[in-house]
């Protein structure tokens, strides 16, 4: 398909089987765990559904590294399974990590923990500081990781400086871009060497599976899945064929998810009982300017903390009755948590107060309801606090 086409319609068709089977608008569910041997001289040639290469998963491939201008894509089991091979692909022991300091806990954990376990060292860094990342570097520098928008703090870096500051020293540049989703950013046009999703969240965008996505170069995505294929994180065709399903509809919710999300920013932004609101598309944000230049959009994940503290903040999310409560992103429905108990529970306090992360703080992922039910639903709720 021609790349200058516009992404709406890339969503739609890129990737799709042509011929269509047996004339099947919808590819069907090739729910196969072996294909009939065609004269593959290597082994991950081989059709078999570890190996990543069912028609499921190569008409999703195609469909993501167009989106975000790669050469070549890889989808895998969930979006840890996407990030810690592909760090498993380009560290070893004895290699060294700078990584940014505010980070889905997961990943943070995967960083601090098993590959600390496995003689992978590692740096945090201030990703808004270009000027402080030189004096981490070690000889054994490797790699640079960053997020797009930090969960849960929403923070956004110098995102530019991270390719360039990369190119300088030899690193490999990598990018978690599952907050804004590509629709709103495309790292590899920024000059990242890979961009990785939990594509879980807005990918799909329907809370019915687990996903992760790599999208980088054809040799670099090559070397990651060959990486996958011996660890197995692969996702299952039924899976593949949901994903592939919720992406055609990524522009059309990605529209209302930021343009709900800035309404319920600035109604939250201007309520009394609010002590801060975390959100890249207002004003207030230290890095709003940056994300002005940086993003389409803003995305739909705010975060926000109330002057009564933890006490006020449970007695908001109960009293909300639209959001459900639940941890993940990204889905139609909207979703209320807070940080503490779901996604950096794995953190102990001393260092989810050092990174900013308090009890009381409030994670939101504005869905595609009706914006103003929404924001009469957080009304009435803060008035209960």
């Amino acid at each position: 398909m021609s790349e200058n086409r516009r992404f709406e319609t890339k969503v739609i068709h890129s990737g799709e089987v042509v011929p269509r089977h047996q004339g099947a608008v919808v590819t069907p569910i090739y729910q196969s765990a072996m294909f009939e041997y065609s004269g593959e001289t290597s082994y991950h040639d081989v059709k078999y559904i570890r190996l990543n290469n069912t028609p499921n998963h190569t008409e999703l491939h195609t469909k993501l590294a167009s989106l975000e201008g790669g050469e070549g894509a890889l989808v895998t089991a969930s979006g840890m399974a996407a990030i810690s091979t592909t760090l498993l692909t380009v560290l070893k022991p004895g290699d060294h990590l700078l990584a940014q300091n505010c980070l889905y806990g997961g990943t943070r954990a995967l960083v601090t923990g098993d590959l600390a376990d496995m003689g992978i060292e590692f740096d945090f860094i201030d990703a808004g500081d270009p000027a402080s990342w030189e004096s981490c570097l070690r000889p054994n520098t490797k790699a640079i990781y960053v997020e797009s928008m930090t969960n849960p703090l929403l923070e956004v870096g110098d995102l530019e400086a991270v390719p360039r500051f990369a190119k300088a020293h030899g690193l490999t540049s990598l990018i978690d871009n599952t907050f804004p989703s590509p629709y709103n950013f495309k790292p590899l046009e920024v000059g990242y060497d890979i961009s990785l999703h939990s594509a879980t969240k807005y990918l799909n965008g329907h809370s019915d599976i687990v996903a992760g996505a790599v999208v980088s170069s054809a040799a670099r995505i090559e070397y990651i899945t060959h990486r996958l294929n011996h660890l197995g994180g692969t996702l299952d065709p039924h899976a593949a064929f949901l994903l592939n399903r919720g992406v055609k509809t990524l522009a059309l919710r990605m529209v209302r998810h930021n343009a709900s999300a800035l309404q319920l920013a600035q109604a939250l932004h201007g309520e009394p009982k609010v002590a801060r609101v975390n959100y890249p598309g207002l004003p207030s944000h230290p890095a709003h300017e940056r994300s002005k230049r940086l993003f389409k959009g803003f995305s739909g994940m705010i975060s926000f903390e109330l002057k009564g503290g933890l006490a006020a903040a449970e007695r908001f999310i109960h009293a909300t009755t639209l959001p459900v409560v639940a941890p993940s992103l990204g889905s139609v429905e909207t979703l209320i948590t807070r940080p503490a108990v779901t996604s950096h529970a794995g953190l102990d306090p001393e260092e989810r107060r050092g990174l900013g992360i308090s009890d009381g703080l409030i994670r939101v992922s504005v869905g595609i309801e009706a914006c103003e039910d929404i924001v009469q639903d957080f009304a009435a709720a803060l008035s209960c606090c």
